[in-house]
């Protein structure tokens, strides 16, 4: 303890006003470590209940009572207008663009 009353440490972590309270703090705290936990699995809560030493029916009821709920995930970027997706051409065979039939899944020349 330093000479003027004050802890470090305890200072360090001492509340903010809108924390005030030992469960408000500790509530907060649930709910960040739940946010985070999904958020590092995208939004799996079978993957963050796990992670966390939880079973997955006691998560979904910590994210209702806290009122958390799963992140979503960034959409997938889409390739710039009038360009398809391409790959590089497997080992000697030629780079001869192919198109695909969407509806059957089969290539067409």
């Amino acid at each position: 303890m330093a000479d003027n009353g004050h802890h470090p440490v305890l200072d360090a972590i001492a509340p903010t006003p809108a924390t005030a309270t030992f469960h408000h703090a500790v509530t907060e705290f649930k709910r960040r470590l739940i946010e985070h936990a999904l958020c590092e699995v995208g939004g799996n809560r079978t993957r963050a209940a796990r992670a966390l030493g939880l079973q997955r029916t006691y998560l979904l009821r910590l994210m209702r009572e806290f009122g958390v709920d799963v992140p979503r995930a960034p959409a997938p970027a889409l390739p710039p207008a009038g360009r398809g997706l391409t790959a590089a051409p497997a080992p000697g065979r030629s780079a001869t663009p192919v198109q695909v039939d969407t509806r059957s899944n089969r290539g067409l020349k």
